[in-house]
């Protein structure tokens, strides 16, 4: 059994009694709400004659189905506008922040939260929404919960969860020219599989993660979810500090020195005792694509799609879905459109690097490409450096602060059998809103060179 790891310090740190379930009673210091999962949340407690126990504690924005080509009021879709009147009147009914389109901050609440300074080390975060695992980044724990919860918390600030093991996930040596973290965690997808996580926190570590920044660990810790795990963490570092440092909500001077100080104690210890260990060379790493109905499966860009093999079920329903053949190869794949979103890569990080890939290329004829910022915030930087000028100029479409084609709750979806190439965390079938449509995750890397050839390419050949 696990011991002495940042998981284990924090669950502890946060525990507050063990349930006759055997399931433990966890306080929660961050909830992050949105306007999908909050309505019957606020019911809950509502028909309970309840109040919110920390309402401090709670912040909104609004992300999932809000459009990204324009974004005034009311919405176009009856349902969306039904969605963000209702979460507009229970923020104000409860006294929670609200991050709305007026105040320059919001945004995707997987990117608001860590840009903010709401999301630190030793946290324990819950939100509505599968992907809060993004937030273990920091070395917090990150709690994805379903409609239900999101009233537990509401109500009381706390979680019954079962305790997990942890499997520590090294990725040693050094990652190639044009491979990105993106790739990084498709990889460990591939390899751990969608299920291997099932049970665990994932601590990742390393010396790839130690040269990743704070937004390269955001985009693996956003997929843990993705291979089962339900937390993905990194151990706070200098690195962590240095992002945290300045934001509006971290703490502040003397504040922020004995913060640090606790940030410091919970990291794993080099007496950390794990239930798993596994490790990978990031030399053997290469541009990743998806090309089934699973984020476990992927191949290389130089790679051919696999054959049956022993996940017969699933694999003869991703060919017959995906309308591909094993042995084929995935580099020249033709393609209909191209996501540049989502909270897995949608920071001023990502947009940098697509916009290097675009610069002076135009997208191919017919295709049709989104760009969509992961908040306010990112794009205004975006445009203060003139990245939304190279997108508009290359032919793609550039975009207000969203969810975005994604999960398809929102204007923007696929159109058919369309195939996308998505710098998304989803593949499923119709995730992003046509029941035939057909996604390849990817890089952002890879997304933009795929938006300016109209098929898949290897982008080592572009950097």
């Amino acid at each position: 059994m696990s011991n002495r790891t940042l998981y284990d310090k924090v669950w502890d740190k946060h525990k507050v009694a063990t349930l006759e379930t055997g399931e433990d009673q966890i306080f929660i210091g961050l909830h992050l709400i949105h306007e999908v999962t909050t309505p019957q949340g606020f019911s809950f407690i509502r028909e309970r004659g309840e109040s919110m126990l920390c309402p401090n504690r709670t912040f909104a924005t609004m992300d999932h189905i809000i459009p990204t080509s324009q974004q005034g009021r009311p919405f176009k879709d009856r349902q969306a506008e039904a969605m963000a009147e209702a979460l507009e009147g229970n923020v104000e009914t409860f006294g929670i922040r609200f991050f709305s389109t007026k105040t320059n901050r919001q945004g995707i609440v997987h990117v608001i939260g860590p840009e903010l300074g709401l999301s630190r080390p030793g946290m324990t975060i819950a939100c509505g929404d599968s992907h809060t695992s993004t937030h273990g980044a920091f070395g917090a724990l990150g709690f994805g919960i379903g409609t239900t919860q999101v009233g537990h918390v509401l109500q009381t600030q706390t979680l019954a969860l079962p305790r997990l093991k942890v499997r520590k996930v090294e990725v040693k040596g050094l990652l190639s020219k044009g491979v990105y973290a993106k790739d990084v965690i498709l990889y460990i997808l591939n390899r751990l599989g969608v299920k291997g996580g099932i049970g665990y926190a994932y601590e990742y570590g390393g010396e790839v993660f130690n040269r990743f920044s704070m937004e390269e660990r955001m985009t693996v810790c956003n997929m843990s979810i993705e291979g089962g795990a339900r937390i993905g963490y990194v151990n706070p570092d200098e690195v962590t500090f240095s992002y945290i440092k300045g934001k509006e909500f971290a703490p502040k001077g003397e504040a922020f020195e004995r913060e640090k100080e606790y940030w410091q104690f919970v990291a794993s210890g080099q007496d950390a005792v794990y239930d798993d260990v596994v490790v990978f060379d990031g030399a053997q790493i290469g541009p990743m694509v998806t090309w089934g109905i699973t984020p476990g499966q992927s191949v290389g860009i130089d790679e051919c799609l696999p054959d049956i093999g022993t996940d017969q079920k699933i694999i003869e329903e991703a060919y017959a879905y995906m309308k591909f053949k094993p042995g084929q190869r995935i580099e020249g794949v033709k393609i209909d459109k191209v996501f540049i979103g989502s909270c897995t890569n949608s920071r001023i990080s990502d947009l940098r690097v697509a916009a290097e890939i675009m610069k002076g290329r135009k997208v191919a004829s017919g295709v049709k490409a989104l760009v969509v910022p992961g908040s306010q915030q990112v794009k205004s930087q975006a445009e203060a450096e003139g990245l939304h000028e190279i997108f508009m100029e290359s032919g793609a479409e550039w975009r207000h602060a969203g969810c975005s084609m994604c999960l398809g709750m929102n204007p923007d979806r696929l159109i058919g059998d369309e195939i996308c190439a998505s710098t998304s965390n989803r593949n499923f079938i119709g995730r992003q809103g046509s029941p035939t449509g057909r996604t390849l995750l990817m890089s952002p890397a890879m997304a933009a060179a795929a938006a300016i050839e109209g098929v898949l390419v290897d982008v080592r050949q572009w950097v």
